[in-house]
């Protein structure tokens, strides 16, 4: 019996999009049913695209839906592998591998990134767009195939070949959730507080954060996201701390008066 991918490439000569479908067929390794879903998962709103009926043509829809299959596709594979870890440590786990710094990695790894259709110049910017573009080419893979197929995807490509989960969970990524527990230690109050949103060229948000320890500024940190101008202010901290041990050690002693 012949297989559904060779099906599909027998089919391919017959298509409309011959060079997209051999596109996605590179990134995932089978071929697009409804390459629809794929063509809009590569689409940023900076481009003001729009189907015929009118309604916006982007990516931000199926970001949405592949962000959720993604945890759970993640969380899935990490519950297995890791058969004896507790909650807390498998969350840290799969926020590593799911966080947007990682899923632009795997975009331009897989060449995914050549793929992508905006009006962006920002290689930073890219990057951002690339962790996007791969959420939203999750969402069509699941809408396109279903939640099995999006697991063989991740297995296939990602996990093991691209990321290695025992080195991840290795890993001291999360600067934020790191400055906190330095804090608790030290019996200090920690605020992280959005000073500034602009937008740049393509209509895209970027927060400034500042992040003070007892009432002191210690990082400043900026993203596309809030949570990820949170890790970068948590992650100058932390960077300043080891630089300068004035700081360090003023808040220790204002924590703690008696010493």
């Amino acid at each position: 019996m012949l297989t559904a991918n060779l099906i599909d490439a027998i089919r391919l000569p017959f298509r409309k999009d011959k060079e997209l479908y051999r596109s996605f067929y590179c990134i995932m390794g089978f071929y697009p049913r409804n390459i629809d879903y794929y063509r809009e998962a590569i689409i940023h709103s900076s481009i003001q695209a729009h189907f015929d009926t009118g309604k916006p043509l982007n990516n931000e829809r199926l970001e949405f839906l592949g962000d959720a299959v993604l945890d759970a596709v993640v969380g899935d594979l990490i519950f297995r592998h890791f058969n004896a870890k507790r909650e807390g440590f498998l969350t840290n786990t799969r926020s590593k591998i799911v966080k947007r710094e990682t899923l632009g990695r795997f975009a331009v790894e897989l060449g995914l990134d050549k793929l992508l259709i905006s009006n962006s110049h920002s290689t930073a910017h890219n990057n951002y767009l690339a962790g996007n573009a791969f959420e939203a080419l999750i969402g069509a893979i699941y809408l396109d195939r279903g939640y099995d197929f999006c697991i063989k995807f991740v297995t296939n490509r990602i996990i093991g070949h691209l990321i290695d989960m025992d080195e991840v969970a290795r890993q001291e990524a999360n600067f934020k959730s790191k400055l906190m527990e330095w804090c608790q230690k030290h019996k200090a109050s920690i605020l992280f507080e959005i000073v500034r949103e602009e937008r740049n060229e393509t209509g895209s948000p970027i927060f400034y954060t500042k992040v003070y320890i007892n009432g002191i500024e210690v990082g400043n940190g900026k993203g596309f996201s809030k949570k990820e101008s949170h890790q970068q202010a948590a992650k100058d901290a932390l960077t300043r701390f080891k630089k300068k041990n004035r700081i360090r050690e003023t808040i220790i002693k204002n924590s703690n008066p008696t010493q």
